[in-house]
């Protein structure tokens, strides 16, 4: 059992509530310990795990948010700087799953939050599990 910490940028509630719900399901599915806490946006996700992670008292990570595309550059630029942040700590050893949406429109957010469609809370929480795993293997 390791305690895991969902960390949701939370702007959509009705699609944040479907990818933690989906997250939760899967980690408690396999005897996790669950947490969840809340960040003001997706570019704080990274920040939030690595201060999260100094502390010792989470084991895994889950990144939970939904970014739409809209009119401006914006977009390019959460998307992909939040995805960068997730990878380089996860290059430095961090187990995360990353479940933030990036999608064109809220339907296809819709398809991809639901834990009875997609499920990518429940994907991202086993992703982070088997980063987990590999950790522990590799120690």
């Amino acid at each position: 059992m390791a305690n895991f910490l969902i960390i949701e940028a939370r702007f959509y509630d009705h699609l944040n509530d479907m990818l933690i719900e989906g997250a939760r399901a899967a980690l408690k599915a396999a005897g996790h310990k669950v947490k969840v806490i809340t960040v003001p946006g997706a570019l704080e996700i990274p920040g939030a795990i690595a201060l999260a992670e100094q502390s010792g008292q989470y084991e895994g990570f889950v990144a939970i948010g939904v970014v739409i595309r809209g009119e401006t550059y914006h977009f390019e630029i959460v998307a992909g700087e939040s995805a960068r942040g997730i990878m380089a700590l996860t290059m430095d050893g961090f187990a995360i799953g990353n479940g933030i949406l990036t999608v064109e429109n809220e339907q296809q957010a819709l398809v991809r939050a639901d834990p009875k469609q997609k499920n990518k809370g429940g994907e991202a929480a086993e992703a982070a599990m088997a980063l987990l795993a590999l950790k522990e293997k590799f120690a």
